[in-house]
């Protein structure tokens, strides 16, 4: 069964990466979920994943991007989402990316982007190459976790035939991988091709 989520980690290492201040059980204790929406799919899950976060114990801030000012090397973990449109990440992610590079070339960073309506591997291979290509404009950057979910039609006039290809059970496995270091074998998640 096709799962509706792409996940690729990467293990942060000695590429001047600060340590990770972290709890007694291994997870970071202050998480930053910055997201950028146009019709509010993309805030749906930034909210989900935060509230399943919140559970497990860190202290979550959820904020739009574009509303996040001040610094942001007082977290132990940011989660940035933005929609994929068009074959284009959300013009805000690549602000915030912008705004806060300077704190955010020492913290650990996993990024998810909200892809396909359809949810077929052409569609998600798609995605993922539109997310791997707004991410490659920031050499500097080195997520410990990406992700491409299904994302949801626009509000119209046509119910009917509105899509939603968000599969909330994978989406709730990246964020257990997350907590376990953006390990790469989340149960739920399609494996990233080479």
């Amino acid at each position: 069964m096709l799962r509706c989520v792409d996940v690729h980690a990467e293990p942060s290492g000695p590429e001047g990466r600060r340590a990770v201040e972290r709890d007694h059980g291994g997870r970071p204790r202050t998480v930053l979920v910055a997201y950028a929406t146009k019709h509010g799919s993309t805030a749906e899950v930034a909210r989900f994943i935060a509230d399943r976060l919140a559970e497990r114990g860190p202290a979550v801030d959820t904020v739009p991007a574009r509303d996040v000012r001040g610094a942001v090397d007082g977290y132990d973990l940011v989660v940035l989402g933005g929609a994929l449109y068009s074959g284009r990440w959300h013009r805000e992610a690549h602000r915030f990316l912008k705004r806060h590079r300077a704190d955010l070339d020492g913290l650990r960073i996993a990024v998810f982007g909200m892809g396909p309506r359809n949810p077929t591997p052409e569609a998600f291979a798609g995605s993922r190459a539109q997310l791997a290509r707004a991410l490659a404009r920031r050499d500097w950057l080195r997520p410990m976790a990406t992700a491409v979910f299904g994302g949801v039609d626009p509000p119209s006039r046509r119910p009917e035939k509105h899509r939603d290809a968000r599969d909330w059970a994978a989406i709730e496995a990246w964020i257990g991988s997350l907590l376990a270091g953006g390990a790469e074998d989340a149960p739920t998640a399609v494996p990233r091709s080479a």
